[in-house]
């Protein structure tokens, strides 16, 4: 009896290190994607942050590689998830802002998301956080190449409650009119965010399903994608990290976030498969400024969410890859975060389907080599279907737009503060390499560059349209997905 308890043990165990070995395939790489809202190009500490700390994502950028001049897909919430998912700038499926618990659209069946080209290569796939693609059944994560969801169907400011103090709102308030913000898992609510103590479990929430999920596949190919809601407002913060940061409630916020990615990178070294895990931390768009002291910083650059200037859209991105990026390095090559699909399909042989996409394969960047140059233009899209820029090389052509600037005051405390609607009458040109804020309009002297930009709006405007003068649509513009 003994003897054959201590051969099926044995046996068990030769069976776990087979399963764990199978995961070490490098052609089959896991993949964490944690993707933080709302949170600004200065608010990580490698990228200069204050009054806070975030070692276990500063450690991600020394075991592998920081970027400088990677984009968001575009400057707010719905608009960006679409494009990450997809490999496609936003406009081109029908996504514009963010989308409220009236409307009754969502990402379209036929777009090919990150989750399928995995599932179709026997991934395990989960998703825990804020979906904000579409809350109706048809457009949820499970529908669209994920095995798991929990979390939000949208922002966690669109409820029935004041932001700011969390009482329910007076009936004639337009956000009275929103239901109850339900906590999704699957497809059905299984609770509802109905306080800033609520608020205040979320990131906590999304990082034990993120950690379990982990547990109990790692013996196999996964795709974890990590949506958090923080840093978005109303900002929840757990006791565990409440009070700890210099500046206040978004520090703490910040402080957790970073727990957060310490966690599943614990799990992932606990597993034995963090050598052969893609882990990359990046998000969805600049800070939210006019709410002050519960917004993150620009570091530096100008304006930002919702807006088309770098603050708005140029965003933090690490990625970690053992045995692929190197260690500690930094790339100033452009990147855009619709170049994930392609980028992960390259790496694992997974299909694309035949929709034509924006993104590109940046893997050489992942790797290491520097010299290459797989994207050389960025479109800043906003609005309805607004081309307010473009950018090749280290030279932006910024457009005629109108925007809300955040230059007046700001307000505090989860208030909101006003914006200035702001006209850009005409075209500027502004020097990346040398003025990343965008201080100094140097069209007069560079009227070449004007030109050579030009080539690239004229060939945006053909395939996806600019209301700016007038074309609503273009050539290759698809549908988003409808009830």
């Amino acid at each position: 009896m003994y003897n054959k308890f201590i051969f099926l043990a044995f046996a068990a165990l030769i069976s776990f290190n087979f399963s764990i070995a199978q995961n070490q395939n490098k052609e089959r790489p896991n993949v964490v994607l944690v993707f933080i809202d709302d949170e600004g190009y200065g608010d990580i500490g490698v990228y200069g942050a204050t009054g806070f700390e975030t070692p276990n994502i500063d450690q991600l950028a020394a075991k592998g590689t920081r970027f400088t001049n990677y984009y968001s897909a575009q400057p707010v919430c719905s608009a960006s998830r679409a494009g990450i998912l997809t490999g496609c700038y936003p406009n081109r499926i029908g996504f514009s802002g963010a989308l409220f618990p009236r409307h009754e659209i969502g990402l379209n069946k036929d777009e090919l998301t990150i989750a399928e080209m995995f599932k179709e290569q026997n991934y395990k796939t989960a998703c825990f956080g804020k979906w904000h693609l579409g809350w109706q059944k048809e457009f949820l994560p499970l529908q669209h190449g994920f095995d798991e969801f929990v979390g939000l169907p949208y922002s966690n400011d669109m409820w029935p409650h004041d932001s700011a103090t969390g009482e329910h709102l007076s009936a004639e308030k337009n956000r009275a009119k929103f239901p109850d913000l339900p906590i999704i898992e699957g497809n059905k609510a299984i609770a509802y965010v109905k306080s800033l103590k609520d608020q205040d479990k979320l990131t906590t929430l999304y990082t034990e399903k993120a950690v379990d999920f982990i547990d109990r596949n790692a013996s196999e190919p996964f795709f974890l994608y990590v949506p958090h809601t923080m840093a978005h407002i109303p900002l929840g913060v757990s006791d565990k990290f409440r009070g700890k940061s210099e500046q206040g409630l978004y520090g703490d916020v910040m402080m957790e976030i970073d727990w957060s990615v310490g966690e599943i990178d614990k799990a992932l070294k606990r597993n034995g498969v963090a050598d052969n895990t893609i882990f990359i931390f990046t998000t969805d768009n600049g800070p939210w400024l006019n709410f002050g002291n519960h917004a993150g910083s620009s570091g530096g650059l100008r304006e930002g969410k919702t807006t088309s200037w770098e603050g708005g859209q140029r965003v933090p991105f690490i990625i970690r890859w053992p045995g692929n990026t190197p260690e500690g390095t930094v790339s100033n090559k452009l990147a855009c975060a619709v170049d994930l699909l392609p980028t992960f399909a390259a790496i694992t042989n997974g299909k694309l389907s035949n929709n034509k996409i924006d993104g590109v394969d940046i893997s050489s960047l992942w790797k290491g080599q520097f010299s290459e140059t797989p994207r050389n233009t960025i479109l800043y899209y906003y609005g309805k279907n607004n081309l307010n820029g473009v950018r090749k090389g280290n030279w932006k052509l910024v457009l005629p737009h109108t925007y809300s600037s955040y230059n007046t005051e700001s307000g505090n405390d989860g208030h909101g503060g006003k914006r200035i609607k702001t006209v850009v009458e005409q075209p500027e040109l502004y020097n990346m390499m040398r003025d990343p804020g965008e201080r100094y309009n140097v069209i007069a002297y560079h009227p070449e560059k004007v030109k050579e930009l030009m080539v690239v709006v004229e060939k945006a405007r053909k395939e996806l349209g600019d209301l700016n003068v007038n074309i609503e649509y273009g050539t290759e513009n698809r549908k988003i997905g409808k009830l």
